[in-house]
């Protein structure tokens, strides 16, 4: 197909050109050029085209609980939202913590999968926080190593790992969250659960654990990857880590950017750890994504059953599915509103995953997505194709409508037309 006046967003740049979709990918069109006489031709004003998506922060449940999700449900849903690469979380069974176990993931990674799906294996044993994995095993077989679902608690432990990711220069993405400061919340220990006799979650059982983890960061020289950060002293803390030249990234999560505990409701689709905080936590988390403190956009995708999300706030599992929303709602929510450039969305949804995870670049290999800008749409989770349904962006128009995802050179979705 031949795009006519296509914007193209790549490396920071955006420029208006004629692009020509083929079975080799995509070349750009001069006037001297010759175009075929059956070519499709689509006058693309309202168009983007850009490298795929990445998202370094996915649950797609398999091995272990495929009643929730699974590799073929999420990777559906990621290519039909543009994704080209996903990495998944270790919190699964088996847990991916030794060469047999994550065997059985990748097992049904190469079965199902047709973007690129890359596992992380757990920084320690079963995810119990006791025994570091054998990195030098594992570091050939993963993306890096997480106990996502649950921090550290051991500063001993975590030291030994960033040790051990230092000497083979893997990652250390963590869920920073300090289990003696929970005491029973679920929610963020703000306005609403004062007002609604909520159990609140303090922000310091979040930045407390990446304060410390920035300390052993430093010391010990490993790549540390903060998961989700949701707070303003957590943009702070990895701002003044980052000017002292601590080798750390960090990623939050759209619902974090557009989202406070303001708009709270009493359902379980908005339940998810770590919780929505308070609106001068939302507006630091958009600073530090403009100032460049936050590397990228990840959505924490993760996905339940309607029965484990029913229970309110109070009893309902914790997490939302995010990956068929996040590019419209940060487009419409930060891009059109003027908060951020749709270059700068390119490059913390698109590019910025790949380049800090040191991974090849998505035009390089032949991987594009395609999104219309101008239509507005419902959000409706009817309509996913993740088994999950819990949003809190239900019922919500957005712009930004994914119509074409090519992963390297091959066709992974399509909705022209």
């Amino acid at each position: 197909m031949l795009l006519k006046n296509v914007l193209f967003v790549a490396n920071q740049k955006a420029t208006r050109c004629d692009v020509l979709v083929g079975e080799k990918g995509y070349s750009f069109v001069t006037a001297s050029d010759e175009i075929p006489a059956d070519v499709q031709t689509i006058q693309a004003d309202n168009y983007l085209l850009c490298p795929s998506l990445a998202d370094m922060h996915v649950h797609f449940r398999q091995p272990g609980l495929e009643y929730k999700e699974t590799i073929a449900s999420g990777n559906a849903a990621a290519a039909r939202s543009g994704y080209g690469l996903v990495a998944t979380m270790p919190n699964l069974n088996p847990v991916p913590d030794t060469l047999e176990t994550i065997a059985v993931q990748e097992d049904c990674i190469a079965k199902d999968a047709t973007i690129t799906v890359l596992p992380y294996a757990s920084i320690t044993l079963g995810r119990h926080g006791e025994t570091v994995v054998d990195m030098a095993a594992l570091k050939s077989h993963c993306v890096g190593f997480s106990d996502d679902g649950s921090g550290v608690q051991s500063e001993t432990i975590m030291e030994q790992a960033m040790q051990l990711a230092a000497r083979y220069d893997c990652v250390i993405a963590a869920h920073c969250e300090d289990n003696t400061l929970l005491r029973g919340g679920y929610i963020h220990d703000g306005e609403y659960a004062k007002a609604h006799g909520h159990k609140g979650i303090c922000s310091e059982s979040e930045w407390g654990q990446i304060a410390r983890d920035l300390v052993l960061a430093e010391k010990t020289g490993c790549r540390y990857h903060v998961c989700h950060i949701s707070t303003k002293e957590s943009v702070e803390v990895i701002r003044q880590a980052k000017k002292r030249g601590v080798k750390v990234s960090c990623e939050t999560a759209p619902h974090y950017l557009v989202l406070s505990d303001e708009d709270l409701q009493e359902e379980g689709r908005f339940k998810m750890n770590p919780p929505l905080r308070a609106e001068q936590d939302r507006l630091a988390l958009i600073e530090g994504l403009k100032d460049g403190t936050i590397d990228m956009i990840s959505t924490d995708h993760a996905p339940h059953s309607a029965e484990e999300k029913s229970r309110g706030l109070a009893k309902s599992a914790m997490g939302i599915v995010g990956l068929e929303t996040a590019f419209s709602i940060v487009y419409t929510e930060l891009v059109e509103k003027g908060i951020i450039s749709l270059e700068k969305l390119v490059d913390v949804m698109a590019e910025a995953p790949r380049r800090v995870f040191g991974l090849p670049s998505a035009l390089e290999e032949g991987s594009f997505a395609l999104f219309e800008l101008n239509t507005p749409y419902r959000i409706d989770s009817a309509n996913f194709l993740s088994m999950g349904k819990a949003t809190p962006f239900e019922g919500w128009t957005v712009k930004g409508n994914c119509v074409l995802n090519i992963h390297k050179n091959e066709k992974v979705y399509e909705q022209i037309g």
